[in-house]
């Protein structure tokens, strides 16, 4: 149809067209200089001065120049009569056009909205981006239909009914938009990520911040600094570590084995006894344990050297509560969440004793220097309760044992 009219236009254009042509012509290309040049900066000029920042989201977003065209627009449509012979042809190039830079503001117009949105106190947490690109595709599909139906003096029906015949093409076309909406509802509705989450997803190498949650892709920023970018509804179909219950109680958990040598773990004589004393944070432990031991001796008809049948204090069990009293009184420790110091299953290293529990922070720096410091301190108290540390031999190690048995 366009063709035959086009056709049409070519063989029956007067001296008089041509002239109504220039007019409109140059109608058109002022009106357009005059709304870039004068019309938009003043609009620019008159919002800068606004004390409201919402025209601001709408300038910085370009949403009026999307607009440039309207008044050229309008000029045109409305003289189009002057082409009488062509006026259906022209109105309908118009209209078409008119539609689609109205699309275009409108699709910079959600843009602005998504600014605003983000800079309220509401919004930390809570995007709103992929919603708003559902709503950017739904209006393009609609601009499209409405410019092609308008192009075409069709009814914009015409194309909508066809589109159930389309629906097998559009869903394999557009699977992964359709997979990302889904994904993308689910996210927000049941608060899965929100922007400054830390999440981490080995599979895709993502390990750090939410910076963006957008339909298609969230952006994660790694420690490193790299970005790695994850699709949506990848998120749904595939397991992930969310950290944000760490960083809401308020503290990070240290879970770290000390392993102890087997061969070092005995009863605790009357001389390691005395030493151990003076360790304040153990000496009521030590005085009530010593009274509980000796009544269950002395009960039972126990001698105190009987280390068979009677109840002794070993030196791995003192150590245990020592690092148990440790924790309890160190200040960068989250008393409110759980401790716990228990021994693992002994296996061919030695006898595993677990420190679980949760420094105060959840800052990875200060969080380091909190579980260093603790392990530090520990590591370097063993030997006062005659333990030993278990590790593999060194070159060291072996070179002494061949240097002894050489001199032997």
């Amino acid at each position: 149809m366009i063709n035959e009219l086009l056709i049409t236009t070519k063989e029956s254009i007067t001296s008089n067209n041509w002239y109504a042509l220039l007019y409109l012509s140059a109608g058109f290309m002022v009106l357009y200089l005059l709304s870039l040049k004068v019309l938009i900066p003043f609009i620019h000029y008159i919002i800068t001065r606004s004390p409201t920042k919402i025209d601001n989201a709408l300038m910085n977003r370009n949403v009026f120049r999307r607009l440039v065209l309207l008044p050229s627009l309008f000029f045109a449509y409305q003289y189009s009569y002057l082409i009488s012979e062509h006026r259906v042809l022209i109105t309908r190039i118009v209209s078409a056009v008119l539609i689609w830079v109205l699309i275009l503001a409108f699709d910079k117009f959600l843009l602005a909205v998504n600014d605003i949105y983000e800079k309220l106190p509401r919004a930390k947490g809570k995007p709103i981006k992929g919603f708003v690109q559902i709503v950017e595709i739904i209006a393009y599909l609609f601009g499209l239909v409405g410019a092609l139906a308008v192009l075409m003096g069709k009814s914009p029906w015409v194309f909508l009914s066809g589109l159930g015949a389309m629906t097998a093409v559009l869903m394999l076309v557009f699977k992964d938009t359709i997979l990302s909406l889904v994904a993308s509802v689910r996210i927000t509705a049941n608060g899965l990520i929100e922007i400054g989450d830390w999440i981490e997803m080995p599979q895709y190498r993502a390990d750090g911040d939410v910076i963006d949650i957008a339909l298609h892709s969230i952006q994660v920023q790694n420690w490193d600094k790299t970005i790695t970018s994850i699709p949506t509804h990848k998120l749904i179909d595939e397991a992930f570590i969310n950290w944000k219950g760490m960083q809401l109680a308020g503290g990070r958990r240290i879970m770290r084995n000390i392993v102890i040598d087997i061969g070092s773990i005995k009863f605790c004589d009357n001389e390691l006894l005395a030493k151990l004393e003076k360790i304040i944070l153990i000496k009521d432990y030590l005085d009530a344990k010593k009274k509980e031991i000796s009544q269950y001796n002395k009960k039972n008809g126990i001698i105190i050297d009987d280390y068979t049948n009677g109840r002794h204090l070993t030196n791995i069990g003192t150590f245990r509560a020592y690092i148990s009293q440790y924790i309890k009184t160190h200040p960068q420790i989250n008393h409110r969440l759980l401790t716990l110091i228990r021994q693992l299953q002994p296996d061919s290293t030695g006898l595993p004793v677990q420190v679980y529990t949760f420094a105060n922070t959840t800052s990875w720096g200060e969080y380091e220097d909190i579980q260093s410091d603790i392990f530090d301190h520990l590591l370097a108290i063993i030997p006062s309760f005659e333990l030993r540390v278990f590790q593999y031999p060194s070159g060291k190690d072996i070179r002494k044992i061949k240097l002894n048995d050489t001199q032997n």
